[in-house]
């Protein structure tokens, strides 16, 4: 039995715990912030969090290069593969 594997578990689940707690403070800064005449900074004792506003642009590549008549051949001659490693954890 390896405890570094129990170690890993225990504290991926702790890093969910915590993480669901984070998004779920946010979440409710988002929304205060974004009320009518919503504050977009607030402060603690210790801590400040800004709410920030950004517009996110994304191209949907795979629709333009079928829209441009662009081959299957064509994308995997610039298309480039990287082997990527990753541990998944689970419960037993």
């Amino acid at each position: 039995m390896n405890t570094n594997v129990d170690l890993l578990g225990k504290t991926l689940a702790q890093i969910a715990d915590l993480t669901k707690v984070a998004d779920a403070i946010k979440d409710g800064l988002k929304d205060q912030a974004t009320s009518l005449n919503g504050d977009k900074v607030f402060e603690g004792e210790m801590f400040k969090a800004t709410v920030i506003e950004a517009d996110r642009k994304v191209v949907d590549y795979k629709s333009m290069l079928k829209d441009l008549g662009v081959s299957d051949e064509t994308i995997r001659k610039y298309t480039s593969v990287t082997a990527v490693f990753s541990v998944k954890t689970t419960s037993r």
